[in-house]
């Protein structure tokens, strides 16, 4: 029998699950999603990425402030889903209404669970080196990310992989992860197995100070932190008291032309330009910048930036 779905879900990486639900073989009654905020350059309100793709095909949208809202629990009651698939959400189930459908409230998690849990798991695992992560879908329980697990699904982080890409490639992967779940519940042949208790990590959401290059870490510290901080929060260095922000760099080794201008070490922060490239010392080995954006300005690329802002020659980041 086809389940009859409530979706909760929020931003662009919630689109192809919820895509791939509206193609299947259940009925999504509804979504649920956060109210509408302000967003872009002009700050106007705008419906979420999920509201705006549930009102093109004619379905439902919930936009409580929150899932204590007694109308929207009043609703959930009315719907009666069978279950309520959730990605990416972005507000904490209270148990009252976890106990609405019979199927409960199954979630698509971007991480290998136990490993992970919490807002940002993409970008903690970039941060911590991992070569290979994966999406999860788990039934909610009270503990945060803690319920029994469905299914998994495996992605190799590859060396250049920023929180963005790794996340888009996991959104499509989760997709089809989460659809063969809710097929498999409603055939009555997928059993939630507990987690196991060691190998727990939690991944707290990135704030704006996380995203601050450290140039006195060592080169690969330097390019997993600007990696995993792209696009959001968006990794950024100061120069002269004022606030840039960065593109992904490469360290200096992996360039055969890099490395050969880089073999006398840079101090920490300081730079080193040439026509072409602009090199930044760390703890151990140079990275070369990529893309560069001062504040006011239009992204470019870093040897651009460079000859526009005539450096002193003892210019240093992060000073």
């Amino acid at each position: 029998m086809p389940l009859r779905l409530l979706f909760a879900g929020t931003p662009t990486v919630a689109l192809p699950a919820l895509r791939a639900l509206l193609a299947g073989p259940h009925e999504v009654l509804a979504v649920l999603t956060r109210p509408d905020a302000a967003a872009g350059r002009g700050r106007r309100t705008r419906p979420s990425p999920v509201a705006e793709l549930a009102d093109e095909v004619g379905v439902e949208v919930l936009r409580p402030a929150g899932p204590r809202d007694p109308a929207f629990q009043r609703r959930l009651v009315d719907l009666a889903p069978d279950c309520v698939p959730v990605v990416a959400y972005g507000a904490l189930v209270p148990e009252v209404a976890l106990e609405v459908p019979s199927a409960g409230w199954v979630n698509l998690h971007f991480s290998l669970l136990p490993a992970w849990r919490g807002a940002a798991p993409v970008q903690h695992a970039l941060l911590a080196g991992d070569e290979v992560t994966g999406a999860t879908t788990f039934r909610l329980v009270r503990e945060l990310d803690a319920g029994p697990v469905y299914g998994t699904t495996t992605e190799v982080i590859r060396p250049r992989d920023t929180a963005g890409d790794l996340l888009a490639r996991l959104a499509r992967s989760g997709a089809d992860l989460l659809a063969g779940t809710l097929d498999g519940l409603a055939a009555g042949r997928v059993v939630a197995v507990p987690q196991p208790v060691e190998g727990v990590s939690y991944a707290p959401r990135l704030q704006v100070d996380d995203a601050r290059v450290r140039w006195d870490a060592p080169a690969f510290a330097v390019d997993r932190r600007i990696r995993a901080c792209t696009p959001a929060p968006g990794p950024w260095t100061t120069l002269a008291g004022e606030r840039i922000k960065l593109g992904p760099v490469l360290p200096a080794a992996s360039d055969e032309a890099a490395a050969r201008a880089a073999a006398d070490r840079l101090a920490p922060g300081a730079l080193r330009v040439d026509r072409h490239a602009v090199l930044v010392g760390t703890s151990t080995d140079p990275v070369l910048l990529g893309e560069v954006q001062p504040q006011g300005k239009r992204p470019m690329p870093a040897a651009d930036w460079a000859r526009g802002a005539r450096l002193p020659e003892d210019a240093r980041l992060g000073g």
